[in-house]
């Protein structure tokens, strides 16, 4: 069972998502519990891979509010937890394509923190608007035969 903590909203609109990936993150205590009171947010974060490690940059988890002098920085780099074969995979993607690594949400699973990465292509600004005109279209279409009874 997932318990969901947050999205970034943004992600799916700026960017065209092809594969998703799930890794755990390393954390310290105090983030742990500021993730239970669902005090984090994905905002202008991203993936980073240096050195066959996968890191989660700019996200930002609040201090903890009843820690001590030990709480952690809220705007740390985080590492995450992926199979090698995997992180070597997704290096060579977004060498290759201009593909980048974007966090879309994170959760709680099994009682372990987990972020799911989207491996994506940003859009351009006719794509999103492409978007937007086809998710109206779509909705008139619902609205439209919410009323009828067919049968």
């Amino acid at each position: 069972m997932e318990k969901l903590i947050c999205t970034n909203k943004k992600a799916r609109r700026d960017y065209a998502i092809d594969e998703t990936y799930e890794a755990g993150m390393v954390l310290m205590g105090t983030e742990v519990k500021a993730l239970r009171q669902g005090k984090a947010h994905l905002k202008d974060s991203y993936a980073r891979i240096k050195d066959d490690e996968i890191f989660l940059v700019d996200t930002h988890i609040s201090p903890y509010s009843h820690g001590n002098q030990l709480n952690h920085e809220p705007d740390r780099t985080r590492k995450l937890l992926m199979h090698k074969r995997e992180i070597r995979k997704l290096y060579g993607k977004t060498r290759e394509r201009g593909f980048t690594l974007v966090p879309l949400r994170i959760y709680f699973k099994g009682g372990k923190a987990k972020v799911e990465i989207g491996l994506g292509k940003g859009k351009k600004l006719y794509d999103k608007r492409e978007d937007l005109k086809r998710k109206a279209v779509e909705r008139e279409v619902e609205r439209s035969f919410k009323g009828k009874r067919i049968g």
